[in-house]
């Protein structure tokens, strides 16, 4: 088997690089992403953290109003919503409930999607991708005097 190639990879290969870009996209998110110099990913890792953040909010308190006119109705005390019966209140509570824990799991999901994505990224950048990619030939040993193998010669040189 026989390969060429015009670049050095123990110059280029940083065994250190993916487990610093997990570790800094796990300390704040979008960092890895920056060591790995894909500027425009920081943006997106903060939209999908910030809107999941932003809707478990949202549904929390939701969640949070309806629990307590539906503890006020029950003490005797009025509520902010009269025109709703305790059924409608309890099945409001246990709506907003499975939409804030959806979002809470979803932006788990994103955290850990962005620390995935700057350790793959950067294991990525160390694989040789240069125009000069080349395999001249690959061939295979005669086993019991029969002769098993193929050829195979692929140039992807741009000239």
């Amino acid at each position: 088997m026989s390969f060429t190639s015009k670049i050095n990879y123990k110059d280029t290969l940083n065994i250190l690089s993916p487990a610093k870009a997990a570790f800094y996209s796990a300390v704040l998110p979008g960092l890895g992403q920056a060591y790995n110099r894909q500027y425009w990913k920081v943006p997106l890792v903060y939209v999908a953290i910030g809107s999941g953040a932003y809707f478990y909010i949202f549904n929390n308190n939701q969640y949070q109003r309806f629990r307590t006119a539906y503890f006020n109705r029950q003490n005797g005390v009025p509520d902010e919503f009269p025109i709703y019966s305790e059924n409608v209140l309890i099945d409001a509570q246990k709506f907003y409930r499975r939409q804030r824990d959806t979002a809470f799991l979803l932006t788990v999901l994103a955290y850990v999607l962005n620390v995935l994505d700057a350790n793959i990224s950067a294991h990525l950048k160390q694989w040789n991708v240069s125009d000069d990619l080349s395999i001249q030939s690959v061939d295979f040993k005669t086993i019991d005097g029969i002769a098993l193998g193929f050829r195979l010669n692929i140039n992807l040189n741009k000239k």
